[in-house]
């Protein structure tokens, strides 16, 4: 059952013979803020987004139950998800040679498979080449927002500047003081739950009804306390208390399988970017939308050496197509937007557009998972069941390495996401022994009891961890695709070791009975979080953008997706990634009005 049926804006008439404001390539988290900011300053924008546009108050399913679905939200016959063991044995492209009609990433994998087979991308249709890497794609209106994990962090200074910290790197070219008021926009305008905890190194953000933590996850607070570390209820970009300036969008009561994330969330509490941002920017009458349009060049006016445009392929007919802007914005991520400034070839720019310094591509980074413990609280079996399929997450506890100390063996931090509490499904009866009556009640009185974590951590950006344009293969459009170059070090590995040490640590000291060791560190790619590739910075011989996301060399190209990060922390990066879209825009649309564009 859906509570809230959202009114999608009517199909437009796209005009390709007029030259628009601004073009934006990507409709995710990036792009949709771009969309939202432009427009509210009156600019003209077409947005153009590689896959469809779905009808997203029917795809998203958070308030289906399971017996509500055919196969109980399995895939169909003939479609399958990759597991670490493919990702890890075989190389890239990974559906070669398969017998399997669609072959999706791990994301598919997750509980509900079948509400993301329209949301993913086949990677029969879509291949890389490399070394081995779990990239989650998703080419559709909103693209991964549909389907985010919903933790929203900011970054501090002890992130902003690493390298002052540490040595190691280089700094970003802003601090935390000029990115605060744009965190701050992006709190009030999209809504976030949480509590306040005075950290220097996770900034508070103006936070809403937090979710409660339950009794597991109050015990190990408690504990952590006294090791003077932190457990804070999960930071999500949720409304709780509900935004009264857009009627896409209701707050969250508590009541949906938030747990089952590929059914994203139908009454679209947790932000994603067609309500979050597009629907409200359309109504502006300034947005144009046109979906199927895959992005292949940005094109260059050959006596300024400005980019003038996007050529794209309509995905359904194949017809190439050119798209005019005074200012030319790409948020398509990370890495696909690095594959199109690579792909961007011209007399003025033969090495790729923007890419004077060679840095396009190179300083890929991310966060090294994998690594996590689970437990179980021995004073909940037996106990009253709580009702915790409703919350959108449980617990995160920041990081605690190399802050005021240096840790032996490896340079910066990482943090844990975590949760516990009964769910729809008792996941623990797969692995619990017996049958019959005995069986049963085991489960009952287990149900509830476990907890879990698991950590993220970062990943140090090499200008030798990159990715480049594989000279033969290509897509189902016959666009080249990426070659990967890319594998964790032996900072990562160091890491991940102390990650099962120190959570086995800290269960240990609250007492909950340990269970279950992750030791293994999953496959490159496998966080989504990937960053860098045209990172900023202040020297155009080291980075590709300045501070506020633009091209060093095109003044009129604008790289507004995760591909700026000088580095990952070990924070999530949505938050961030949107904070510095919404300050990059305003900065944009005041020299647009200036004439500087």
């Amino acid at each position: 059952m859906t509570f809230v049926r959202v009114p999608a804006p009517l199909e437009q008439d796209v005009d390709l013979s007029r030259t628009y404001d601004a073009v934006i390539v990507g409709s995710g988290a990036a792009g949709g803020m771009a969309a939202h900011v432009l427009t509210a300053q009156g600019m003209k924008v077409l947005m153009l987004e590689a896959g469809k546009k779905l009808p997203i108050e029917q795809e998203l399913r958070s308030m289906e139950w399971p017996y509500d679905h055919p196969r109980r939200g399995d895939f169909p016959p003939g479609s399958h998800s990759l597991s670490f063991n493919e990702y890890t044995i075989r190389r890239p492209p990974y559906a070669k040679g398969t017998a399997f009609k669609h072959l999706y990433s791990y994301v598919g994998g997750w509980s509900g498979s079948d509400y993301v087979k329209n949301i993913l991308v086949d990677e029969k249709d879509h291949p890389y080449t490399g070394t081995n890497y779990a990239w989650v794609r998703a080419r559709c209106l909103g693209g991964k927002t549909n389907i985010w994990g919903r933790l929203a962090l900011r970054l501090s200074d002890y992130d902003f500047k690493a390298k002052s910290h540490d040595g190691y790197g280089e700094d970003w070219p802003i601090s935390y003081q000029d990115v605060a008021p744009y965190y701050d926009k992006v709190d009030l305008y999209l809504g976030i739950s949480g509590v306040k905890e005075n950290l220097p190194h996770l900034p508070d953000s103006l936070f809403q009804r937090p979710t409660k933590l339950n009794f597991g996850e109050v015990k190990l607070r408690e504990r952590l306390a006294r090791m003077g570390r932190v457990l804070t209820p999960y930071r999500a970009g949720v409304t709780t208390d509900g935004v009264k300036h857009n009627r896409y969008r209701s707050k969250c009561f508590g009541r949906g399988a938030c747990s089952r994330r590929p059914g994203g969330c139908d009454i679209h509490a947790a932000f994603d970017s067609p309500t979050g941002l597009i629907y409200p920017a359309t109504d502006t009458g300034n947005l144009t939308l046109r979906t199927n349009s895959i992005a292949y060049e940005v094109l260059v006016d050959p006596n300024t050496s400005r980019a003038r445009g996007v050529a794209f392929l309509d995905s359904e007919n194949r017809k190439s197509y050119e798209a005019k802007a005074k200012v030319v914005i790409l948020a398509a991520s990370t890495l696909e937007s690095a594959r199109l400034l690579l792909l961007s070839r011209s007399r003025q720019h033969p090495n790729g557009i923007g890419n004077s310094s060679g840095h396009v591509g190179h300083n890929f980074c991310e966060h090294v998972m994998g690594p996590g413990m689970t437990g179980l609280v021995k004073e909940l079996v037996g106990k009253p069941h709580t009702l915790d399929d409703g919350r959108p997450g449980g617990f995160y506890i920041p990081r605690f390495r190399n802050l005021t100390d240096r840790q032996p063996g490896f340079i910066r931090g990482y943090g844990f996401e975590g949760e516990s509490g009964h769910s729809m499904f008792p996941s623990h009866a797969l692995e619990t022994p017996g049958f019959g009556a005995d069986f049963k009640k085991t489960v009952r009185d287990h149900a509830g009891a476990f907890i879990g974590m698991g950590a993220f951590g970062e990943v140090l950006a090499r200008y030798d961890s990159y990715v480049d344009v594989d000279p033969e293969l290509k897509d189902r459009w016959g666009v080249p695709v990426l070659r990967f170059h890319y594998q964790f070090g032996d900072n990562e590995r160091k890491m991940a070791a102390d990650m099962v040490a120190t959570a086995r640590e800290m269960f240990e000291a609250a007492g909950i009975e340990i269970i279950g060791v992750d030791e293994k560190v999953l496959t490159e790619g496998w966080s989504i979080h990937e960053l860098g590739t045209a990172r900023m910075g202040s020297d155009p011989k080291t980075s590709v953008l300045n501070q506020f996301q633009q091209s060093h060399d095109v003044r009129n190209l604008f790289v507004v997706d995760g591909s700026s990060h000088v580095n990952a922390s070990c924070q999530n990066p949505t938050w961030t990634i949107m904070a510095l879209a919404w300050r990059s825009c305003e900065y944009l649309a005041d020299q647009f009005k200036k004439g500087n564009l």
